[in-house]
């Protein structure tokens, strides 16, 4: 499948992403966390999830098993419209979307929130 994942911030902005990592530097744990994500005609789907630390409300999920550094589960959740993303500025980071075509960072500075979707 051949999906387009659209990045709407003042502007859209379309990637080719069938699949998608999104991650983060969580801001008081100060660890990672990431997800894996498919573009479907359904919506967007968490496909995985993984963290390398806990507390601070970002525990791992039902199932999680140890994978070197990480904690790695398969959230059970539906397919979702679209994802906003805030923009605080006040974070260590943005959030990193990588994709087939390499890595972006979005929202690492304050401004509007951003929102992924499947274009169309």
């Amino acid at each position: 499948m051949s999906a387009l994942l659209c990045i709407v911030s003042g502007k859209a902005v379309a990637v080719a992403a069938g699949l998608f990592t999104l991650g983060w530097t969580h801001s008081v744990e100060r660890t990672e966390w990431r997800e894996r994500w498919a573009v479907t005609p359904e919506g967007l789907v968490l496909k995985e999830a993984r963290v390398q630390g806990s507390g601070a409300g970002m525990d791992p999920g039902e199932g999680a098993r140890r994978v070197g550094a990480w904690w790695v589960w398969t959230p059970d959740l539906p397919p979702i419209p679209e994802l906003v993303l805030a923009a605080s500025g006040a974070t260590t980071s943005g959030w990193k979307l990588c994709d087939r075509d390499g890595c972006r960072e979005l929202g690492g500075r304050s401004g509007d929130p951003i929102t992924l979707r499947p274009c169309g």
